[in-house]
């Protein structure tokens, strides 16, 4: 049954997916909260391990579906999420070229567009908002954010030393 109920959330997760993963963090992390039992503090490690793994980060699905139910879940997690959207993608695509230059097509597309930022911006939010409880972790993430803008310095750099500096404040 745990696996049906993964199956049907990370498939609905994907076709909701509007504007890449990161549009839907707020709500994987609430129904990852509510029905699985994950913490916060789980998921945004989880999501830290998508983000320095080579390859798509969405793939931090993988680590969810094995934690709740081990290699199967992680199959099906796999596939729920990342085959509905393809197959989606793969029909509207197709009719997107086919629409040309279409005002239509011009008109979808501008109605997207910020409905897709504002989406990614949220799943920022949500994953920010929770990995940034206590003034330490705030203010790694304050010092992350303002070299990041201002540097070419690769995130993968910041991210590992922040986890770095972290675990020290820790051990202190």
């Amino acid at each position: 049954m745990v696996l049906v109920h993964l199956a049907l959330t990370f498939a609905v997760l994907s076709l909701l997916a509007v504007g890449g993963g990161t549009a839907v963090l707020p709500e994987m992390q609430s129904i990852l909260l509510h029905e699985f039992g994950f913490t916060h503090d789980r998921f945004v490690h989880i999501y830290s391990l998508g983000q320095l793994a080579p390859g798509p980060n969405m793939l931090m699905v993988l680590v969810i579906g094995l934690q709740i139910a081990g290699i199967l879940g992680a199959a099906v997690v796999f596939l729920s999420f990342f085959i509905p959207s393809s197959v989606l993608c793969l029909f509207v695509g197709r009719l997107w070229m086919k629409m040309g230059e279409s005002p239509w097509r011009r008109a979808i597309q501008n109605a997207l567009e910020p409905i897709s930022v504002g989406l990614m911006l949220s799943g920022v939010y949500a994953v920010g908002k929770a990995a940034a409880d206590t003034p330490i972790t705030f203010g790694l993430a304050l010092i992350a954010f303002t070299i990041l803008v201002r540097t070419k310095v690769n995130p993968v750099l910041i991210i590992v030393s922040a986890g770095i500096l972290f675990v020290i404040q820790g051990l202190l």
